[in-house]
C-alpha cells in the first residue's frame, strides 16, 4: 500500500525510502545532539507511531480479513516493524533501558484494545470552533502532559535548551492538527470570503496555540528572564510553521496534503527565510481553492 502511494505521488518507492530513512537518521542525530533528554523524546515518538496503527476502522477491518490468531500476529510485526529503527537507534546511543522499555511497550501495546471508547469525554479549553483544536486535543492532551514535564525538568535542571525544546513539542502538537483535510461540508457552512476565513483561522491558531503552550511560556518567562526573547522568537515561529501548514492544507483542499509538501516543510525548517517565498504564494493557492467552495 506504501509503495502503491508513493508512486501516485510520482516518486520511486526506492527513492522514497531512501528520503525516510535519511530523514530519520539526520533528526534523530540532531535530537540527541541538542537535548539530554532525547531518549524520553524518542521513546515517546516511537509509541505515537505504534498507537497510530491502532486505530478503530483500521483494525476493524482487519479482523473482518483475519483470524484471531493472524490478527494478533499481524498486529505485532506491524508494531515492531515501526518501533525497530526507534529501538536500533537508542542501542546505537547506548541507551539500553529506553531501548528495551520502548521493546517491552510496543509488546504491550498489541494487548489494548483501543475500539473500546470510554463513555468520559475529555473538556477542552476550546469553543467547538474550530474543530482542529477540540478533536486534537483529546487524541493528543498526553503530549502536552510530556511537554509540560520537559519544562519542569529544564527549570529544575537549569537547563534552557532543554525548556525551548519542550515549548518546540508543543507548538508541533499545535502543528499536526492541520495536516489532515476535513469534509468540504465543514468549510462550505462558513459564510466568509477566502480571505476572511483564513484571517479566522490564523486568529484561532495564535489564540489556541499560545493558550496550550502558556503554561511553558510563563514558567521559562519567569525563570529565565534574560532570555524571554529568544522563548517569545520561537513561539512566533511556531504560528508561523502551524500557519504554513494551514495554508498548504487548503491549497490543495479537498485533497490531503502529500509527501511533497513534508520535503519542502523541512527545508524551511531548516531555511526559516523560505517562509517569506512559501507563504505568499500557498495563500494565493488557498483562496483560489476556498473560493470554488465559498461561494
Amino acid at each position: 500500500m506504501l509503495n502503491r502511494q508513493l508512486t501516485e505521488w510520482g516518486i520511486m518507492p526506492v527513492f522514497g525510502y531512501f528520503i525516510i530513512i535519511a530523514g530519520f537518521i539526520g533528526v534523530s542525530i540532531t535530537l540527541f545532539e541538542k537535548t539530554q533528554y532525547a531518549e524520553y523524546a524518542f521513546i515517546l515518538l516511537g509509541l505515537s507511531f505504534v498507537i497510530k496503527l491502532a486505530e478503530a476502522s483500521r483494525n476493524e477491518f482487519l479482523k473482518l480479513c483475519y483470524s484471531k490468531s493472524e490478527y494478533i500476529k499481524l498486529r505485532i510485526i506491524e508494531n515492531f516493524i515501526i518501533a525497530t529503527p526507534f529501538i536500533i537507534f537508542l542501542i546505537f546511543q547506548e541507551k539500553y533501558l529506553s531501548s528495551f522499555l520502548l521493546l517491552l511497550a510496543t509488546g504491550l501495546s498489541t494487548l489494548i484494545d483501543l475500539n473500546k471508547k470510554p463513555n468520559f469525554v475529555l473538556p477542552t479549553p476550546f469553543s467547538k470552533h474550530p474543530f482542529e483544536f477540540t478533536v486534537g486535543f483529546r487524541t493528543t492532551y498526553f503530549l502536552y502532559l510530556f511537554a509540560y514535564f520537559l519544562a519542569f525538568m529544564s527549570i529544575s535542571v537549569n537547563n534552557f535548551n532543554l525548556g525551548i525544546f519542550s515549548l518546540i513539542v508543543a507548538l508541533s502538537g499545535c502543528l499536526t492538527y492541520y495536516a489532515n483535510s476535513e469534509k468540504e461540508f465543514y468549510v462550505w457552512i462558513f459564510s466568509l470570503s477566502p480571505k476572511e476565513f483564513l484571517v479566522f483561522k490564523l486568529k484561532n491558531i495564535i489564540q489556541y496555540s499560545t493558550l496550550l503552550c502558556l503554561p511553558i511560556i510563563v514558567s521559562l518567562s519567569l525563570c529565565f528572564y534574560t532570555k524571554i526573547d529568544l522563548i517569545l522568537g520561537f513561539q512566533c515561529f511556531g504560528y508561523l510553521f502551524i500557519f504554513t501548514t494551514m495554508l498548504a492544507k487548503y491549497s490543495v483542499f479537498p485533497e490531503k496534503l502529500n509527501i511533497r509538501f513534508g520535503v519542502v516543510f523541512a527545508f524551511i525548517v531548516w531555511l526559516p527565510p523560505l517562509l517569506l517565498i512559501i507563504i505568499p504564494y500557498l495563500y494565493i493557492q488557498s483562496t483560489k481553492k476556498l473560493k470554488e467552495i465559498l461561494k
